[in-house]
């Protein structure tokens, strides 16, 4: 294990060369890891989970990263409640099993125990002065939109409002307050977060990698995006022409089209669009027709698939009738799991209403296939003989994302 030093830092960042990869220990080194997580993850708001996940007063589910434990329950008034798991009394976690159901938070270690709202409830043999409403858990920033649950581990959080604005849109379309978890999968993966990303951000490994998602998407999308919001600046007139035609054909419909990502620099780092499937398909599935019942604002189906980055650690990826959510969470300097949302319509019926199989086919597969190439990525990173390489054209996101990356950093020490 290295420490690095703040001035330290400052000069590997203003060593870093555009259009290039990172230097080792941007992925490898402990103390960076550490940085990064209270510069990024624990400063941003991120999307943790939906309302559905707890249905019922008292469920809960912990959610986790670094030191941080955060327990996300349903109260009374069906409020939903993010505490930090730490007890006020010596610091013990009061919740020990990831998710289930509690009355009353009891902490294992001295039985002192708390309401759902986080107030004190009863702390045994403490003396006359104790003033118990001294000592309610630690609450963690939460808001809930559109029943996707945000939180944010800092003490001065954004403005939620001004965060989500970009993207309202794109995301309300969609009515996932409406919607229901029809499946939930974890991926750990060894690797860095960074490394991570960076592969879920460009396209450039597709087309030898990843068969089912070329199957869904459009190559000429793929070589003229790289997979995502931003122009790749690989030209495809007969894409370009194909995407303004079904823009009409969408506006017609009264849907909503378009791109959005940051232009300048700011403290954010999100992105959206909509954007056509490939081959008349309906839906992200394997045979292309639709896994679901319409969901949101959409009259009829209009073969295209909505792209949302709230935060550079969430991608939300919707069809008209189902959605895909991804949380990216780092757990350690070369650890980080992906997590896996399929949302369907609440009053959706699996083997009835939609066939998940068919549902869940193209992300998992090709997740699963990220997570070997970027293992693979992660050990190669480790060599003393790796050195940054250059990126291609297919990679702008990519360079994009570092540039802002470096720049956050370096405001930040």
């Amino acid at each position: 294990m290295t420490t690095i030093s703040l001035d330290k830092l400052k000069e590997l960042v203003e060593l870093q060369r555009p259009g290039y990869t990172l230097d080792q220990q941007f992925y490898t080194d402990p103390d960076i890891f550490e940085i990064d997580l209270n510069t990024f993850f624990l400063n941003h708001w991120i999307f943790i989970g939906h309302i559905s996940r707890i249905p019922n007063i008292g469920d809960y589910f912990l959610f986790e990263t670094g030191n941080e434990s955060v327990i996300v329950i349903r109260g009374t008034n069906n409020q939903i409640y993010a505490h930090h798991n730490v007890c006020r009394h010596r610091g013990s976690r009061i919740c020990v099993e990831n998710n289930g159901n509690k009355k009353v938070l009891v902490c294992p270690y001295h039985a002192w125990s708390y309401n759902i709202d986080g107030s004190i409830k009863s702390a045994r043999l403490m003396p006359e002065n104790f003033n118990k409403d001294e000592w309610g858990l630690h609450k963690c920033n939460l808001r809930v939109y559109e029943g996707l649950i945000f939180i944010n581990f800092s003490d001065h959080p954004d403005d939620f409002n001004e965060f989500i604005k970009p993207t309202s849109l794109f995301i309300e379309l969609h009515d996932l307050s409406n919607a229901k978890i029809a499946h939930r999968e974890v991926y750990p993966t060894y690797g860095n977060w960074k490394l991570t990303l960076d592969n879920f951000h460009e396209c450039y490994h597709c087309q030898p990698s990843h068969p089912e998602y070329c199957q869904v998407h459009d190559a000429e999308y793929i070589l003229s995006f790289g997979g995502g919001s931003q122009s790749s600046g690989v030209e495809s007139k007969s894409f370009n022409k194909r995407l303004e035609d079904w823009n009409n054909k969408v506006q017609s419909l009264g849907h909503l089209t378009g791109v959005y990502y940051e232009k300048e620099f700011s403290q954010y780092s999100r992105s959206a669009e909509r954007t056509p499937l490939s081959g008349g398909r309906l839906s992200e599935t394997k045979d292309g027709k639709p896994a679901a019942p319409l969901m949101g604002k959409f009259k009829e189906r209009d073969g295209g698939y909505t792209s949302v980055g709230p935060s550079p650690f969430n991608s939300l990826l919707m069809c008209n009738d189902f959605a895909t959510l991804f949380t990216f969470i780092p757990k350690g300097p070369i650890e980080t799991d992906v997590e896996l949302t399929w949302l369907v319509h609440k009053d959706a019926v699996e083997g009835k209403d939609y066939d998940l199989q068919n549902m869940v086919w193209m992300w998992d597969k090709t997740t699963i296939a990220d997570k070997k190439i970027i293992e693979d990525n992660q050990k190669g990173v480790l060599s003393k003989k790796y050195k940054p390489g250059p990126l291609s054209k297919m990679e702008k996101s990519l360079d994009s994302f570092k540039t802002w990356y470096l720049r956050r950093l370096l405001l930040s020490i």
